[in-house]
């Protein structure tokens, strides 16, 4: 089983790249070569900073976007998208003004309100609460760290709280999106990437 590891510059590689391996993943290709996501039979995309800069940064790669799609929507291989790899799932975010995302889930990636005594960004341990049953998505404890969150959807598969509830997780389909860092997230974090490795949807 290959899994496609998307490298297009705002992503926490090595540490992603060593959680897939702890988890059981025996062949990881960190890569942003459209033909080896073409033929991956697991894609991984994960995201760390602005937006617009992540979205940017995946769609200067000629080809690499199609050959995600085509794999993901088409084929329906299994697709994990981690923080704002999970972000760039949307229709749009509003982070540095407002720019579009892939659009393979509906909703707009938005940033929290700011109340009294809430830090922003939303940093450290927190629970993560499902919606419904899901087969990668579990009750537990993760650790998150953005400033925006994934609002106005119907595909939510579990919620978290900071200063309101906000989404921990989006699913649809052959997809799944996870706000949180499950590199960072311990034996939570290594369980829900052992989850996807075996999920068959």
């Amino acid at each position: 089983m290959t899994i496609a590891l998307i490298d297009y510059g705002a992503g926490n590689l090595r540490s992603v790249h060593n959680a897939l391996v702890a988890a059981g993943a025996t062949q990881v290709a960190v890569t942003a070569d459209p033909d080896i996501v073409a033929k991956a039979d697991r894609i991984v995309l994960p995201g760390v900073g602005a937006f617009a800069a992540c979205m940017n940064g995946l769609s200067a790669i000629p080809g690499l976007v199609e050959a995600m799609d085509r794999r993901v929507r088409t084929d329906g291989v299994p697709f994990l998208g981690i923080c704002v790899g999970m972000q760039l799932l949307a229709d749009a975010g509003e982070e540095h003004g407002r720019h579009a995302g892939l659009g393979w889930i509906g909703g707009t990636v938005r940033a929290f309100d700011p109340a009294p005594g809430l830090r922003i960004p939303h940093m450290g341990w927190n629970d993560v609460v499902p919606t419904a049953a899901h087969p990668v998505i579990a009750q537990g404890e993760a650790y998150f760290l953005h400033g925006y969150h994934f609002a106005d959807t119907a595909d939510v598969a579990a919620t978290s709280s900071h200063g309101a509830t906000f989404t921990a997780a989006v699913a649809k389909d052959n997809i799944v999106g996870v706000q949180y860092h499950p590199e960072k997230s311990q034996a939570y974090g290594l369980a829900t990437l052992e989850r996807f490795l075996a999920w068959r949807p």
